[in-house]
């Protein structure tokens, strides 16, 4: 075997024998983009401190990186599959490691906010290229199993990345957690040269760049909208860019409705098996990243978890993962793709439903549970979603397929965490003024309603007050904690809802399993490949 990988996937005669080799390397590439976010997770109290965030800063520092990472990944799966998806790998990895060197060295807002959006841009060349290498490298015999490995992947890495930042954290600087994705960032590029073949689409028609200037427009206006409407006030520039992303999306789809080669087909969404698992990813991720979010700053504020601790807390989720994507693979080729994709889904809704019972009292076990139903819900449901995403689509397509199912789950986690999170809010926001509203001067009451960890600090102020004193600021912690739990456990309420609602409209557009006479190892959706490749 050569050193260097050279021969396109393409040309060769048979599967690529390197192949489950390479699936390390786009797994690897994969847990980084991941784990930048949920990393982030533990490291926000002390950049909070350290940079005098508000909460407009925090959210800006935490959704720089999807703001750019959801609207590109259309676009740049497509760039991929017309020139390299080897090098559309390589570079995204490169731009990656490039935001996160300067994310650990800056030290002002705005810079912090630039660095993680130089991070979504890496990570938009970076997701669409791992799937459409995946696809290409595997034959379809083998490709629901090395599509479940990179589920996993993502599971890992929700647990990975609190771990190893919340190590960090111990001795070093918020910065440092930026450093964790360089050196996996530099073996995976030294590894896409060694292991990944390289691959295009052969036959490519020309880009269509206007569908793809539409739809960046489009969703990075719409995915703007999501954050800042909800937390902030539906002021002029959030209501600006709801109006824009919907004038943007009718003339995306009345754009490729005519063009004689679409970035992305519309007349696809017609296709229930397409249809229905691309709701299901946008909901399943919506609950899932929503109480993963607030669960976690539970387990921080209320708990008083550092962020090591909380890290180690998250493992049992990734565990979940792992266990529910051994289940899929063997489960999904017998009952298909609808029971799967549909029982994931409820069993993710009860995951969020459990935390209706958090109250202040609440421990660790308590959330124990609700971890390890949505870890196992990822590892059930998303493996045999992604991989009816990816048939869907040609082999001509294939990094846009990857884009369309990467903006799917960046979409649900978006909402998820801006609208649970604004819903989460509210609600500690109203319990807190109930508690403690007649007790506290109106500049420190609205401090302490902005957060939970604004609430502590006013609470750590009052300590210092020689006329209030520490039973007041007990008093106040109490307030606090509880208004948080109430906060919790009403907003998991209306999470769960809406998922059980999208589970069941998951349900109702997926088609039920054909009788065909293919072998139980042979999915239907690869004949619908074979059809999308003939339009």
């Amino acid at each position: 075997m050569p050193l260097v990988a050279n021969t396109p996937v393409e040309k060769m005669t048979g599967p690529y024998p390197r192949r489950w080799w390479g699936l390390t390397v786009l797994c690897l590439s994969l847990l980084i983009v991941v784990m930048a976010n949920t990393s982030l997770i533990v490291a926000a109290p002390a950049m909070t401190r350290d940079l005098r965030l508000s909460s407009s800063d925090l959210q800006w520092v935490i959704d720089g990186y999807t703001v750019p990472y959801a609207a590109l990944m259309l676009v740049l799966g497509a760039i991929g599959d017309k020139y390299s998806r080897r090098g559309a790998l390589v570079t995204g990895l490169l731009i990656f490691a490039g935001g996160s060197v300067m994310g650990s060295l800056v030290d002002e807002t705005g810079l912090v906010i630039t660095a993680r959006a130089v991070m979504g841009v890496g990570a938009a060349v970076v997701m669409p290229a791992t799937l459409s290498l995946l696809v290409a490298m595997f034959p379809r015999g083998e490709r629901a199993r090395a599509i479940t490995a990179w589920t996993a992947t993502s599971g890992l890495a929700i647990a990975a990345g609190p771990l190893l930042a919340g190590w960090l954290l111990e001795d070093h600087a918020w910065g440092s957690t930026f450093l964790i994705n360089v050196p996996v960032a530099a073996v995976a590029v030294v590894g896409a040269f060694t292991l990944v073949p390289p691959s295009r689409a052969r036959d490519m028609d020309r880009i269509d760049y206007v569908g793809g200037l539409l739809s960046i427009v489009s969703v990075g206006c719409l995915v703007y909208a999501i954050i800042e409407g909800p937390h902030f006030g539906w002021g002029t520039g959030p209501v600006t860019a709801a109006v824009v992303a919907g004038a943007g999306l009718v003339a995306f789809a009345l754009w490729e409705l005519r063009h004689p080669h679409p970035m992305l087909d519309v007349r696809r969404f017609r296709r229930r098996p397409f249809s229905g698992s691309m709701l299901a990813v946008l909901f399943f991720f919506f609950g899932t990243f929503g109480s993963i979010y607030y669960s976690t700053q539970f387990l921080q504020f209320v708990l008083g978890h550092g962020p090591l601790e909380t890290g180690v807390r998250l493992l049992p989720l990734a565990g979940a993962v792992f266990a529910g994507a051994a289940v899929t693979g063997r489960l999904t080729p017998r009952l298909g793709v609808r029971v799967m994709i549909t029982a994931g889904m409820t069993i993710g809704t009860a995951g969020v439903l459990l935390l209706v019972r958090i109250d202040q009292g609440s421990t660790y076990a308590d959330f124990l549970a609700s971890l390890l139903l949505l870890g196992f819900a990822i590892g059930l449901s998303v493996s045999p979603a992604t991989d009816t995403i990816m048939d869907s689509f040609p082999e001509s397509q294939l990094g846009v397929g990857g884009g369309a199912n990467d903006t799917s789950l960046e979409l649900g986690g978006s909402l998820g965490i801006a609208v649970l999170g604004s819903l989460l809010a509210t609600s500690y926001e109203d319990r807190l003024g109930e508690l403690v509203g007649g007790r506290l001067p109106a500049a420190a009451l609205d401090a302490a309603q902005d957060s939970v960890g604004g609430g502590l600090a006013v609470a750590e102020q009052v300590a210092k007050d020689p006329a209030a004193g520490p039973r007041q600021a007990q008093a106040l912690v109490d307030a606090v904690h509880e208004s948080f739990a109430h906060g919790v456990a009403h907003t998991s309420l209306i999470g769960g809802v809406i998922m059980a609602v999208g589970a069941l409209i998951v349900l109702a557009v997926l088609p039920g399993r054909r009788k065909t006479g293919t072998s139980p190892g042979v999915d239907v959706p690869g004949a619908r490949r074979e059809l999308a490749d003939r339009h």
